[in-house]
């Protein structure tokens, strides 16, 4: 079940996400001390609640002004507010995979002093027990039980994440970072390997081609045309035309959110889990204490422009595809993500420059509570009962758009005094 617990808010080890701890932390200690990480890294928080403030409202905000504002300024930035239709990327398509991250992350701050105190096994048990209740969050969010089977959705944004979380924090505790390293290589090389090279059957499955298919054949049932296809192809990377859409639809039972794949499928797992194993491994730099806390947030940063630029680099021959999770896009999106976390390293608990993040550390601290409240208790609607109705019509008539503006603020304003709340109670909602 959840748990509602009251914790200082000066613990973020307890609060920075959910996790494991190294084989052998005390290798990272023993060494000669350089630079004395705070007591709190407060920027992991601020990040996560950076990356949350995007999903909750801050882009129907921005959609709002841009309906407002006739600027071209913001129509560019709700451009990046909305996804690519399949290849390339823009900032809303980092958002998942920037949480993902952060998971990989917080996987570390958690539990690194837990395994040496409680042991591996006793944490083992604690990395399956949350993942599972968080992949029953996932269920109960998609729907739960409310549809009739096969109406109901396996996989979804909170599923993978707990997948994510659950492989990643196993393998930390078991696993050197080297080793991490490497079986990080292998999953995207391979990932790339299967799609490149394992024959598919020659047919699109996109709702459009399967309409045409449908009426030469005489047959609406979709998996009687896929079995009538007897063709084969393979090196295809086109929606519904690729090995990772194809499993999903033989395998992958339920309901499918593209009709017949799932952007959140069973093949496309195994590179997330790489996007989680980068934030390990980058939390693993961050705690080297035998470095100075300046060269750990500049190297951090370099090395996500070089994972940055890779991605791009591979994605002339492997497309960047957040759809089927590219090994591209793991590391276009994981560059990106150790970018950030640097430069929130930098500024947040290294120069200490914090008034303006505390908002972040709000969301931050109760990340999957207020995702979900926005969802359940709908910001948007509560704020419409402060200034909906008339004020909201006047507006309009005043300015097209700008009573739509007041809502999104509104929306915004309601989020974080919630989040204030929890945070100032010192109530933290976790699994």
């Amino acid at each position: 079940m959840s748990e509602i617990q009251k914790v200082s808010p000066a613990s973020p080890s307890e609060r920075s996400g959910s996790g494991g701890t190294a084989t052998k932390p005390e290798k990272i200690w023993k060494k000669k001390k350089i630079g004395q990480l705070p007591e709190r890294l407060m920027s992991v928080d601020a990040l996560r609640g950076f990356d949350m403030f995007w999903i909750v409202g801050a882009g129907y905000l921005f959609t709002a002004i841009d309906a407002w504002s006739d600027a071209p300024f913001w129509a560019a930035v709700k451009a990046q507010l909305t996804h690519v239709e399949w290849d390339g990327l823009r900032f809303y398509d980092l958002i998942f995979p920037l949480f993902v991250f952060i998971v990989g992350v917080s996987i570390v701050l958690s539990l690194r002093k837990a395994a040496a105190k409680d042991g591996k096994a006793a944490c083992a048990r604690k990395v399956l027990l949350r993942g599972a209740l968080l992949f029953a969050v996932g269920l109960f969010y998609s729907g739960g039980l409310s549809r009739l089977w096969p109406d109901i959705r396996v996989l979804g944004v909170l599923q993978r994440i707990a997948i994510c979380y659950t492989a990643a924090g196993l393998l930390f505790l078991f696993l050197r970072a080297r080793w991490l390293a490497v079986l990080s290589t292998v999953i995207l090389i391979g990932y790339w390997l299967l799609l490149w090279q394992v024959p598919i059957r020659d047919i699109n499955m996109t709702p459009a081609n399967m309409a045409e298919l449908a009426k030469d054949a005489g047959t609406t049932n979709a998996v009687e045309l896929f079995n009538r296809t007897d063709a084969t192809i393979y090196g295809q990377f086109h929606p519904g035309y690729n090995l990772a859409n194809h499993f999903d639809f033989q395998f992958l039972p339920g309901k499918l959110y593209d009709t017949y794949w799932d952007p959140e499928g069973i093949l496309s797992s195994f590179p997330a889990i790489v996007t989680c194993l980068l934030g390990v491994l980058s939390a693993v730099w961050l705690l080297r204490e035998d470095r100075p806390l300046g060269s750990r947030s500049l190297l951090l940063i370099v090395a996500g422009c070089l994972c940055f630029s890779a991605g791009w680099g591979w994605g002339m021959h492997f497309p960047v595809i957040k759809k089927i999770w590219s090994s591209s896009f793991v590391l276009a999106a994981g560059g990106y993500s150790m970018v950030l976390l640097g430069l929130f390293f930098q500024v947040v608990d290294v120069w200490r420059f914090q008034a303006w993040c505390r908002p972040f550390v709000w969301i931050g601290s109760n990340a999957i509570t207020i995702y979900l409240a926005a969802q359940i208790l709908n910001f948007r609607k509560v704020a419409e009962r402060f200034v909906g109705g008339d004020i909201r019509t006047w507006l309009n008539s005043q300015n097209a758009g700008l009573g739509e503006v007041l809502i999104a603020l509104a929306a915004l304003g309601v989020m974080l005094v919630f989040a204030r709340f929890l945070y100032q109670r010192k109530i933290f909602i976790r699994l």
